[in-house]
């Protein structure tokens, strides 16, 4: 089996009874694993074999159903191209493109038109494929988000025109209801003068409700079209049936009102839909859209598409670095608030790494491109918010199971309403209203649009903050959480100690720093890196050890000047049968501290000591308080003896310390905890924390911006902030609570709607207003999330 993930998008779908029945036609084909539909991003996440399915076949399933999945067509700019043979193997070349359509190129004008499946292939992978075969290409069209806001902006359009088409020609017939209620005969009373108002609007206008109707009956299930469609085309056809054999009874006021409130609902609704991605909108606003690269001995502009690996790229002050990188000559100092959150300019000299959309301040600088494309911390980001808001948390797939019955069994509902009214009580007239206020109360958007969207906004609302949040079942876990286990170094610490203390016992001071330094050259350890530095800054010589050795969880052995020298723990003296008595006073007087202090012997004998200190973050006591104040238990998780441990949790607060726990057992620590049925987050730095943070409810890792895809974690903290641990949390809560309100509005809408539209004690017109200010009630509902501040 050969596991693919692929993101589709799919067109056509309008309420959560869809987006089901889109998720049960794919999870019923045989190779399909896993099929997840978001109403909201109009998404499919589909897990497949790719040995027993295509993309072509999940399309084709989609396509029956009565959906669509739409194709993007894009036109390239192609240079290089000197002949006929160069184009058609252009041509060639994207054609071979799994999920590639059509491919049309045209020498002549130095250009090709593609079209192909988003999801199963990214134009990236087009233009690649292009310059393997020894061109160059870039889109010429806008941006991502500029055809995603005119896609938008174009829908809105179309359904205020259509709105206002429909109200011109409703507000007589709902004018001449009023007349015949108060006896008053004129123009407006006439039935065929209401037939001439109401046709276009039950046909033109309402057309969308039976297209989407036809699609939804022909895929074998049914949504809130077919609802809608039934309620107003009974409505209007019995009217038209009264008009013909002239019976003054009309209800084309019922049938246009109920389009025109439904459109009203519609057009809010895609006004407030727009407003809850605004936050991967604003990332994509952070990117920077050309690079001026040195080609040939000469800057030239170029569109960021085309940035090639390893070219030099050079930033004049006041410009966004275009893609991620390492600065090869000059220096400035780099804005980075975008990314850490930290708003002092960090300076950059040759060496230092930088990343894509942050903002050279003063100096001007060459960098070498070390990651382009989809692979910048940048686009990581924005693929990860992306990947969230089409996930489903837990609590949609109960709404969704209901809204996947509900259709058909209003239909059944309306059914029973109208034969128990028309048999029993022998009223035609309260017989058909009653049954269509029953189809038009009861259409399920808002119980679709109850969780989609608050997830949508929290995750957004989330990344605003450098809180990178994978998915809504990670965003709903951390409401949960009632313990956090927090990893000491660079987590709680800074993650950057320094030497504090050398205690020299049978050789000198420099010798025992010189010994320590030439053993730690190899090792990879931030401790060992501080004794280095350490020497450096003495000026002390450093050669090369004889041998080296690293002993996991307790130290390093090292040959040098044909010396033994082992440094470690007290447990790596003892194996090594090294007396330490002499020295445990002073080793026990550094541990008190909140000092590492790190035993050397020499050929067999104790040598000396040398202390490391790691300072503690300025926000850690802060954020260790407020996650109290929460009521979440707080453990600190550590390596170090329990002295030292003991030392840096009471600097911070916590009385719960699992000291010398060796990083493989650190996800034995967390299952302990779990074992109590507590809720479990881990926080580390997602390295040697990463099997802890699997283990956990909800891994939480410490990102520096540069290294944000950490596979093992749940959450991810840009900044590196503690705080943002407990605002995580806050963020969680509240999203919860938003949707559990949204969930209960939805349900008690509809609880309480039908049974009051089949005793007849609700007018069809006042059902249709309802069911569209539903939607528009639970969207507004999850905007306020927008809201949501960061305490700092």
């Amino acid at each position: 089996m050969i596991s693919m993930k692929t993101i589709l998008n799919v067109e056509g779908m309008t309420c959560a009874a869809c987006s089901s029945r889109v998720e049960k036609v794919l999870s019923k084909l045989d190779g399909v694993t896993s099929a997840s539909v978001n109403l909201m991003s109009k998404k499919a996440n589909i897990e497949y074999d790719e040995e027993r399915l295509k993309v072509e076949d999940l399309i084709k399933a989609i396509e029956k159903a009565g959906f669509k999945v739409p194709m993007r067509k894009v036109n390239l700019s192609i240079q290089g191209m000197t002949c006929a043979a160069c184009s058609n193997r252009v041509e060639k070349v994207i054609s071979k493109l799994d999920g590639v359509k059509q491919a049309s190129v045209n020498l002549t004008l130095n250009k090709g038109t593609v079209e192909f499946i988003e999801g199963e292939v990214t134009l990236q992978q087009i233009i690649e494929a292009v310059k393997k075969a020894g061109f160059k290409a870039h889109e010429e069209i806008e941006e991502d988000e500029d055809r995603e806001r005119k896609a938008r902006e174009s829908e809105i359009k179309s359904l205020r025109n259509l709105l206002i088409v429909s109200t011109i020609l409703s507000v007589p017939l709902f004018s001449a209801m009023f007349f015949h209620m108060a006896g008053i005969n004129n123009i407006l009373s006439n039935g065929y003068f209401q037939l001439a108002l109401a046709t276009p609007v039950q046909f033109i206008v309402g057309y969308r409700f039976y297209k989407g109707a036809y699609n939804s009956l022909r895929g074998g299930g049914a949504n809130m079209d077919v609802l809608i469609a039934m309620g107003t085309s009974a409505a209007y056809f019995y009217s038209l049936y009264n008009t013909i054999v002239g019976i003054h009874e009309y209800y084309y006021e019922s049938s246009a009102v109920i389009i025109t409130l439904i459109l009203l609902g519609k057009y809010l609704e895609a006004i407030a839909k727009g407003r809850t991605s605004e936050a991967i909108k604003k990332l994509m606003g952070l990117q920077a859209k050309t690079a001026r690269v040195v080609r040939d001995g000469k800057e030239i502009d170029i569109p960021i598409e085309e940035v090639l690996l390893d070219e030099i790229i050079v930033v004049r002050p006041g410009e966004k670095i275009p893609v991620d990188g390492v600065v090869v000559e000059g220096h400035s100092s780099v804005d980075e608030s975008m990314l850490t959150g930290e708003s002092v300019p960090v300076d950059k000299s040759a060496g230092d790494e930088v990343i894509g959309a942050t903002i050279n301040k003063h100096g001007v600088f060459k960098f070498k491109a070390t990651k382009i494309g989809k692979d910048t911390a940048l686009a990581q980001i924005i693929k990860l918010v992306e990947d969230a808001q089409v996930s489903k948390a837990p609590v949609q797939r109960l709404a969704d199971k209901i809204s996947g019955i509900f259709v058909p069994a209003v239909v059944v509902i309306a059914f029973i309403t109208f034969a128990v009214w028309y048999f029993v009580f022998g009223d035609f007239n309260q017989a058909l209203i009653s049954a269509v206020s029953v189809l038009v109360i009861a259409c399920p958007c808002a119980l679709g649009l109850a969780t989609p969207t608050a997830i949508m906004v929290g995750t957004g609302k989330g990344a605003e903050n450098g809180i990178l949040i994978k998915g809504g079942e990670h965003l709903e876990k951390t409401h949960q959480l009632d313990v956090v286990v927090l990893d000491k170094t660079g987590t709680i610490t800074k993650g950057e100690p320094e030497v504090t203390d050398i205690i020299a016992i049978t050789e000198s001071e420099e010798n025992i720093l010189r010994y320590a330094a030439i053993a730690e050259k190899s090792s990879e350890h931030p401790l060992g890196e501080s004794i280095v530095e350490e020497a450096k800054n003495r000026k002390i010589e450093l050669s090369d050890p004889e041998k080296f050795e690293a002993i996991p969880g307790h130290g390093i052995y090292s040959l040098i000047d044909g010396k033994d020298i082992y440094i470690g723990n007290r447990k790596l003296m003892r194996d090594k049968n090294i007396d330490i008595d002499s020295m445990l006073a002073q080793l026990e007087r550094l541990e008190d501290e909140g000092k590492t202090a790190m035993l050397m012997s020499i050929d067999g004998k104790a040598g000396g000591i040398i202390a490391v200190a790691d300072t503690v973050k300025d926000t850690s006591k802060q954020a260790i308080d407020r996650l109290k104040e929460m009521g979440i238990e707080i453990y600190m998780i550590t390596g170090d003896n329990k002295r030292t441990a003991n030392a840096i949790g009471k600097q911070v607060g916590i009385e719960n310390i699992l000291a010398e726990v060796l990083p493989e057992h650190k996800a034995e620590e967390v299952e302990k905890i779990k074992a109590k049925g507590k809720k479990v987050g881990m926080v580390g730095d997602g390295i040697n924390d990463a099997p802890a943070l699997v283990a956990a409810d909800i891994g939480f890792a410490i990102g520096t911006g540069t290294d944000i895809a950490m596979e093992a974690a749940d959450i991810t903290l840009i900044k590196g902030d503690l705080r943002d641990i407990p605002t995580s949390i806050r963020l969680s809560r509240k999203t919860m609570r938003t949707i559990k309100q949204n969930l209960f509005w939805a349900f008690a809408y509809n609880t309480a709607g039908i049974p009051l539209a089949a005793l007849g004690l609700l007018n069809p017109m006042i059902a249709g207003g309802a069911m569209a200010f539903s939607s528009v009630s639970v969207l507004s509902n999850s905007l306020r999330l927008k809201r949501f501040k960061a305490k700092r």
